[in-house]
């Protein structure tokens, strides 16, 4: 499996057995993929989402009485965001050689980043931080530098799947409190109009994320089913929230979300990881685990007998062609639109590898 490999490396492969898509076919569909859906989320990103960190909220009218356990969450928020310049520039240097993904990150690190301005904001507007004590914060968390939790970019990719459902998760929770929902004791009664707009505004951007990169992983899971899984399996075994080792008051905040019944354990195996299985055709950590243990227990051999049969009883693989199809239709429509599919359409390859029952075709 490519990740983002120069040609002369993709050269070098040994090709596929008569029939089946080589490597280097693989990844040029993949990365395909990744430019449409890059050019299509802009699109919608910019007709929908266009909102500013300053402009689109009433700040002035924040409620300045918040208990002071919201004040830590908000705190710990805007901490959190203020690594976006890290997130973003590791990550396009890793994939910088997809023209899709690379040009996504600097659209990501865009929305990142009037989240981090957003929710300092909040923490300015709350009345109970001075100016002067968040630019002495921002100084202690930009001393230390944010780096990739993986080396490789399908891990990395499969690791922004459950982040950004996690920080989606998050954001939603701190909606509800503001909004006077809050089933908790110490936060009943707690409203602020003004927060629940900022938390559910940048919620809907984490959702979209979200969307992007899973559409990601699909894709690679439909054509690197054994190797996705494997990272998939990775991932969640050390997943752990973007730079929960260089806030210096981490546990205080973590303790905080997790009493206000924001986040913790229970929501990342139910809400988080289940929610993400379940979009990938993965029937549970146990099942997938399973899977790729008796994969591993079939030989693989060169030349003819080319992979093993067994991942694909690992996941719905049914379900995610039809995901990895619908994205290219949506693909298409917006070719259409623009008029690129005169020119340079972006088109949807089976691949052959997956196995048919007797008289089903791809298109069933």
């Amino acid at each position: 499996m490519a990740d983002i490999l120069p040609p002369n490396m993709l050269n070098e492969r040994p090709q596929a057995p008569a029939g089946l898509l080589s490597n280097r076919e693989k990844d040029r569909l993949i990365e395909r993929g990744f430019l449409g859906l890059y050019r299509w989320y802009t699109a919608r990103s910019q007709e929908t989402r266009n909102w500013n960190p300053d402009q689109s909220f009433d700040w002035r009218g924040m409620n300045k009485n918040l208990p002071p356990e919201l004040i830590t969450v908000l705190q710990g928020f805007f901490a959190v965001e203020q690594y976006a310049p890290d997130f973003t520039s590791n990550l396009v240097h890793l994939v910088r050689r997809s023209h899709g993904r690379s040009h996504f990150q600097l659209r990501w690190g865009s929305e990142e980043e009037k989240h981090a301005d957003a929710w300092e904001n909040a923490v300015l507007f709350s009345g109970q931080r001075s100016p002067a004590w968040i630019e002495e914060y921002k100084e202690r968390l930009r001393a230390q530098t944010w780096e990739l939790p993986f080396p490789d970019a399908i891990h990395n990719l499969v690791y922004t799947v459950f982040q950004e459902r996690a920080t989606q998760l998050n954001y939603l929770n701190m909606m509800k409190i503001a909004q006077g929902k809050s089933d908790r004791p110490h936060l009943a009664g707690v409203s602020d109009p003004v927060l629940a707009k900022v938390a559910q505004t940048i919620a809907v951007d984490e959702a979209a994320h979200y969307n992007f990169f899973l559409e990601g992983v699909r894709m690679y899971l439909y054509y690197y089913p054994e190797q996705t899984l494997d990272a998939i399996k990775n991932v969640i075994g050390q997943f752990s929230m973007p730079a929960a080792t260089l806030i210096p008051d981490w546990r205080q905040f973590y303790e905080t979300v997790y009493r206000a019944g924001i986040y913790g354990p229970r929501d990342f195996s139910r809400d988080v990881m289940q929610v993400a299985f379940r979009n990938l055709g993965i029937e549970s950590r146990k099942a997938l685990e399973e899977g790729i243990r008796k994969t591993r227990e079939v030989p693989t051999f060169e030349g003819e007998n080319f992979g093993t049969t067994a991942i694909w009883d690992t996941f719905d693989y049914g379900m995610v062609e039809g995901d990895v199809k619908r994205l290219h239709v949506k693909i298409q429509d917006y070719e259409k639109g623009v008029g690129f599919d005169l020119y340079d359409p972006t088109e949807f390859i089976e691949n052959p590898a997956v196995p048919r029952r007797t008289g089903q075709a791809a298109d069933d």
